[in-house]
Parts: C-alpha cells; structure tokens; sequence
C-alpha cells in the first residue's frame, strides 16, 4: 500500500526566490527552518483575485503549509508569521544577494535550523537600522562555516601559529592564511582577521581586508560562477557614476 501525500503545516519559512510557472501560478524557491530549502508549486496565485499574491513576498517570516509527494508539492496555505515593516530601501540588493548566497551553496531537503535563524535575524538587524556592511560580512562568515567552508581565522596555514595582530596575510583557498610581508600586494591586516573571526568589525580597514578574504572564500565555493546579484550591483553603481 502505498504512501498518501506527506501534508505539513505552517513551517516558518522565507521565499528565496520565484518565478512564473503556465499562466497564474509561480514555483517558489523557500528557505524553511525544520525542512531546509525546498520547491513549492503556488498555484492561481497571479490570477487577478489571488489573495495568497501579497502575502508571498520575500524578506518576510511566513508560515507555509504544503502537501505531495515528490521533490515540489503544491503550497496549500501561507500567511505572514509577524507584521514586520519592509527592509529599507538601501538593503533590498543585499538582501537579494543573500538570497541568491543561500540558493547557490545550500543542498534541498537539508534542514539547517541554525543558518535560518542566522539569516532572519541579519534581515531584523537591517531592518531596525544596522550598519549594512559588518551584518553583510557576519553572514557570509558564518553561512560558510555552516556549509561546510568555514575559514580558521585564528591561526596561520603553514605551521598553525596564532595571527599576530600586527601581522599581514595573504588568503589562500584550499590552504588558508599565509604570513607575507605588509607590502605585498592585497595583504590582509592580521588585526582585521582577528575582528573578523570575533564579528566585531568596525573599521574601514577591518570591513575592507573581510570582504576581500570571503569575497576569495565564497569565489572558491561557487567555482568561479558569477552571481546575478553582484553583476546588477555593479551596473547599478556604473550607471550612478556616469549619470
């Protein structure tokens, strides 16, 4: 006899990302805290009369039920969990970017209860105001860690001592960080890998050296694929500047 189709019902979960699917439905791509990342199929949800459209919305705590068998059931009910405000304007591209982070290095069907509630509260920190870089940088960090990636930021490569705070490094992927002199080119302050592993990022040099070192890290993960967001971003900024 077989299985009828598995049912659940108001999981907290966040939309990642969405698409049309035939003429009033879309596939949604969702981030889940006890079912990790899934497919859903959201059917008459762009009908003209769909009250299910506000209300299936990124940056947003809902709760989801869905039902079926196989590797996309069909959302059944979704409601907004809290009546949180939008994100400000200044950290929508962001939080796309996040969005995208999560769709590109997290496995379906892989619950990860911690990364869900690492990535709802940096959309609460951003949303209450929080300086967008040092919550950017913590995110990256810590999404690395959980996927597996996670960077020794206390210790050098060749014979493990600990960073000096005083020191500069150069990130290697696949190797880590390796002492060279404050004059080589890209040298990472050992005081800024220090804060970085701390999370306590403050400084225009500290919030410099951790982008460049997870930029090289998260580059490494992807495989060289570029991402959407990134290449938006900087058209963006290109435009601004010659506008």
């Amino acid at each position: 006899m077989s299985a009828g189709p598995r049912r659940i019902e108001l999981a907290p979960g966040y939309i990642l990302h969405h698409r049309p699917w035939r003429d009033t439905s879309r596939i949604l791509e969702v981030l889940t805290r006890e079912h990790g990342r899934l497919t859903l199929f959201a059917r008459g949800v762009r009908a003209p009369a769909a009250k299910l459209a506000p209300v299936l919305q990124p940056f947003q705590l809902l709760l989801l039920s869905w039902s079926g068998r196989g590797e996309a059931p069909q959302l059944t009910r979704a409601e907004r969990a809290t009546a949180a405000a939008p994100l400000p304007g200044g950290c929508l591209m962001a939080a796309f970017y996040l969005n995208e982070l999560l769709l590109r290095l997290t496995t379906r069907h892989d619950p990860q209860p911690l990364l869900f509630d690492h990535y709802h509260g940096v959309l609460e920190r951003l949303r209450a105001g929080a300086a967008l870089e040092p919550a950017l940088r913590i995110f990256e960090k810590r999404l690395l860690t959980l996927v597996g990636y996670g960077l020794d930021l206390s210790s050098e490569a060749r014979h493990g001592a600990p960073l000096e705070p005083d020191g500069f490094y150069d990130f290697r992927p696949g190797q880590g960080l390796v002492p060279v002199s404050a004059r080589t080119p890209g040298a990472l302050s050992g005081r800024s890998l220090l804060a970085l592993n701390d999370e306590s990022l403050s400084g225009a040099r500290e919030l410099a050296d951790a982008r460049q070192v997870l930029q090289a890290a998260l580059g490494a993960c992807l495989e060289g694929r570029p991402l959407a967001t990134r290449a938006v971003a900087k058209s963006m900024l290109r435009k601004a500047v010659h506008s």
